[in-house]
């Protein structure tokens, strides 16, 4: 304890707008675990990637992850569906071209009985509804890693935290 009046040891202050400028800011990006009545997981071929995704994308600026997952589903695969709960947070370093490290969260998009795609062509090539190891084969390794944790996560009504240490 110091003798100090509390005003005295305070070194600077800082302006909130400062101090918030100065602190770290991530990318955020969602996406929606889909299977069918069989267990097979809905993924996407991108255009402009040369492995597979979990149908998602990028959260907009002031956007909550879940209304971006949402809104993805329909622009891309045209799916109005209901977003369940979160399964998967996974964290990735900045890498390439991205300077910044990207923060992912993967809802449970449910097992819908029918579902109507109408593919977004500017983005998306392909999908395809694979049993889960095949989803791990064509997704990037980073990637790969959050269908078995959103699978299990499902299961046990946990939601997993998977923090990225390689890099894509």
């Amino acid at each position: 304890m110091t003798d100090q009046p509390e005003a005295s040891r305070r070194t600077t202050f800082v302006e909130p707008e400062i101090y918030y400028s100065r602190l770290a800011t991530v990318h955020a990006a969602t996406g929606a675990l889909i299977t069918d009545p069989a267990g097979r997981v809905l993924i996407v071929k991108p255009n402009y990637r040369p492995h597979w995704l979990v149908p998602g994308g990028m959260v907009d600026d002031g956007e909550r992850p879940d209304v971006a997952c949402a809104r993805e589903l329909k622009e891309e695969l045209g799916l109005d569906l209901q977003i369940g709960r979160l399964l998967v947070v996974d964290w990735a370093p900045a890498y390439g071209s991205r300077s910044r490290p990207i923060i992912y969260f993967l809802f449970d998009g449910g097992t819908p009985h029918t579902l109507h795609l109408a593919l977004q062509h500017d983005e998306l090539d392909d999908y395809a509804f694979v049993a889960p190891v095949e989803a791990a084969a064509r997704l990037s390794s980073t990637v790969a890693a959050r269908v078995p944790a959103a699978l299990a996560a499902r299961a046990s009504g946990t939601t997993i935290y998977l923090p990225t240490i390689a890099q894509e």
